[in-house]
């Protein structure tokens, strides 16, 4: 299973007025962990969208527990991995740290979008093995 760890440096307009990260940026910031966590196994989303002509990996599930605030100028790092692939969809999980203390983790439930042909809307369709591959993983009952 491959691990991404990106760093983060905290800045004023991630913050609220009580200077402490404001809670939808860590989802924007674990979201770019997602793309980093891709990017790092050699499928940079632009390169991922074109080569396997999907509209995405849209979020369609997620949740965090907030363990302890980061603030203003604090550097951050956030380990992300993937856990459990399905035939289409997949959970990756982020740990974010301050120091040595974890500060926030996240888990999120994404899916392999494609256009649909019939109803002119999106659709899972099974991520390909050579990705799940690229990522260090096995398919869950496959």
């Amino acid at each position: 299973m491959l691990t991404n760890r990106k760093k983060i440096h905290i800045e004023w307009g991630d913050c609220d007025p009580a200077g402490i990260v404001y809670y939808p940026r860590y989802f924007a910031f674990f979201d770019n962990c997602t793309s980093a966590l891709f990017e790092a196994a050699g499928l940079p989303k632009h390169e991922m969208l074109r080569h396997y002509q999907i509209l995405g990996i849209p979020m369609v599930d997620t949740r965090a527990r907030f363990l302890a605030p980061s603030r203003f100028g604090d550097d951050v790092e956030v380990e992300s991995c993937i856990t459990e692939w399905r035939r289409s969809s997949f959970d990756v999980q982020h740990r974010l740290y301050r120091g040595t203390q974890l500060a926030v983790e996240c888990s999120e439930t994404r899916v392999w979008a494609v256009l649909s042909a019939t109803a002119g809307t999106i659709e899972g369709r099974a991520v390909p093995d050579e990705v799940i591959q690229k990522l260090g993983g096995v398919r869950a009952n496959g």
